[in-house]
């Protein structure tokens, strides 16, 4: 059990509506409020930050676990885990709950409206890693989810002496004290000025709490920051731009993947960066594949490097 994933698991429905939410929302109105939208397109998959990341891992050649709670329909869900070689042994089955479910409306703008019920991921913070073989965990990630699970993840990692990469989306005193201690910090750029403007940490700061700060950039890359060097990853190149939703996650799973194979930070970044690529190709979170040789040759294309 080298590699323990947690943070959501969800459904996703995404629905598309083939006209704008401004021609049907009159702003005088907004006090009272009552639209419906026709749409034209409904799709279920698969998705959450801890099934995205795993997915791509799997990708990877990993072989990750996940450590989450779901709900009594996710029993389609465990099967394709395990044809993805997706350890389900840490997933806990709440019973008479849903799992976590995302219904995404988007408009011919890309203004979207979305609704997302938590349902069995509120019972997350009832699992521990305690219960796990924690002694041969090698890294752990605390993606998005329960508030309360990510605070107490965090703080089993450092009682237990697991490295952990921590993914912030807590209240401020929350993020100083589940980063501190942390092998890698890791945001976007909008995440990273929540954090600046919750905290007033910046950048160099926060490296005072975790080994590793990374920054990702969107199409201009990402930023890897330690109290020793500053490196700034160039982007990789997409071949076609569908849907971003995902890359981030996909990114995270390139950052345990060079963790894990001890690169440096440069070539631990131009991983994670050409791992997201895959993700920014395809409509969905899940549905890209790539092999290990097809990789390798992207990352020759892009980077003029041997993986």
């Amino acid at each position: 059990m080298s590699i323990v994933i947690t943070g959501s698991i969800a459904w996703d429905h995404i629905m598309d509506f083939p006209g704008y939410f401004k021609d049907h929302i009159l702003p005088e109105k907004v006090h009272m409020l009552n639209v419906s939208f026709l749409v034209n397109c409904l799709k279920r998959q698969r998705g959450g930050c801890a099934t995205n990341i795993a997915y791509n891992l799997s990708l990877l050649g990993e072989r990750p676990s996940i450590m989450a709670t779901v709900g009594s329909d996710f029993e389609d869900y465990r099967l394709w885990f395990l044809a993805n070689e997706i350890d389900v042994s840490g997933i806990a089955v709440i019973d008479g709950e849903y799992t976590a479910s995302a219904f995404v409306t988007t408009d011919k703008a890309d203004n979207q409206i979305t609704g997302f019920y938590p349902g069995a991921m509120s019972y997350a913070d009832t699992l521990s890693f305690a219960n796990l073989d924690y002694q041969s965990i090698e890294i752990a990630i605390i993606s998005p989810n329960s508030p309360q699970a990510m605070v107490k993840y965090a703080e089993e990692c450092k009682q237990l002496h697991i490295p952990y990469i921590f993914d912030p989306s807590l209240e401020p005193g929350a993020i100083t004290e589940s980063a501190r201690g942390a092998k890698v910090l890791i945001a976007n750029d909008y995440e990273y000025e929540m954090i600046r403007n919750k905290t007033g940490l910046s950048v160099d700061d926060l490296v005072d709490y975790a080994e590793i700060v990374i920054v990702t950039l969107g199409d201009k890359g990402s930023l890897i920051r330690t109290k020793q060097e500053t490196v700034n990853v160039p982007p990789a190149k997409p071949r076609r731009v569908i849907d971003p939703t995902g890359a981030g996650d996909a990114y995270r799973a390139g950052i345990i993947k060079g963790l894990l194979r001890d690169y440096n930070l440069a070539k631990m970044g131009k991983v994670a960066a050409l791992v997201s690529v895959y993700g920014l190709e395809e409509y969905g979170t899940t549905l890209h594949r790539f092999t290990m040789p097809e990789f390798s040759e992207r990352f020759m294309e892009n980077f003029g490097e041997a993986l």
